[in-house]
Formats: structure tokens, C-alpha cells, sequence
């Protein structure tokens, strides 16, 4: 596997950024959004089509991005909630166009990135270097970040 860079982790949260956007708040109605999720569930193939591509492709960045586990569980809840109220029938289809699963799980793995200390190096060179210390350090400093990932490993 190619070594990664913070440009690549950049590159995955704009991508599911607008996803985000497309998904669930492609017209904005207040707090409220339609996207082609919404629009897309009352077409019973297709919408589940969309729903599961656009879920999988949301959980694949996660992984890519070395999401927390619990990240990877709240959005495949978020997504898994999305896709089963789509599968029912007119009610589950006003549910579906109501519930933004996508904008959540995009929310959810946005934010672990944004809580995430990234270093391009290797968690062995880091520690044989001594600078997984300072790394650990600019951790505990800022109370936004939460953890440290190296993207080399």
C-alpha cells in the first residue's frame, strides 16, 4: 500500500463533504434538507441502490481514513437505519426521505478526522525517533484532538 499524507486524509473529507451535500441537503429547507437520497427512495430499486452505493463509499473513506471503531459502529448504525426505513413500503419511504443517514455518518467521520493528530511517518520511526512523544504531548494539549494516527503505518 502506497503511503498516505494529511493530502490524502484533506482529499477524503472534501470528497464526503459532497456527498454529504448530494445525499441529504441538495435543497435546503431551513434545518431541514432534500438530497438525492430523499428524492431517490421513492423509486424502489434505484433508491436502494443509491442508499447502499453511497453508505458502502462513506464506510470505504472511513476506512481509508483509519476511522476509530466506534466512528466505523455509529455510522454504520446511521447507514444501516438509512437503508432498512427506505426497504418499507410509503411509510418507510417518508421516513427515509426525513432521516439524513448520509449527512450523519458524513458528520460522524468528518469530525473523527477533525479529533485525529495525523503524522506522516511510521509509529516505529516515530518512537525510535522520540518524537512520539511530542506527538502524545500535542494531543493532550488540545482538547480537540483525541488521538494520534501515523499514516505510514
Amino acid at each position: 500500500m502506497a503511503k498516505r499524507t494529511i493530502g490524502d486524509i484533506e482529499k477524503i473529507w472534501s470528497n464526503v463533504e459532497g456527498v454529504k451535500k448530494l445525499s441529504d441537503r441538495v435543497v435546503g429547507i431551513g434545518p431541514f434538507g432534500l438530497g438525492m437520497d430523499s428524492l431517490l427512495t421513492w423509486i424502489p430499486v434505484v433508491g436502494t441502490v443509491y442508499s447502499v452505493g453511497a453508505g458502502g463509499w462513506l464506510m470505504s473513506q472511513a476506512m481509508r481514513a483509519n476511522a476509530s471503531p466506534a466512528t466505523l459502529a455509529k455510522m454504520a448504525a446511521f447507514l444501516g437505519l438509512d437503508i432498512v426505513t427506505g426497504e418499507v413500503p410509503l411509510a418507510g419511504d417518508i421516513v427515509d426521505t426525513l432521516f439524513p443517514g448520509h449527512l450523519m455518518a458524513a458528520k460522524a467521520l468528518q469530525k473523527d478526522i477533525e479529533s485525529t493528530h495525523w503524522v506522516e511517518a511510521s509509529s516505529s520511526d516515530a518512537k525510535a525517533s522520540g518524537e512520539h512523544e511530542r506527538h502524545l504531548e500535542t494531543v493532550r494539549s488540545d482538547p480537540k484532538l483525541r488521538r494520534i494516527v501515523y499514516l505510514h503505518d
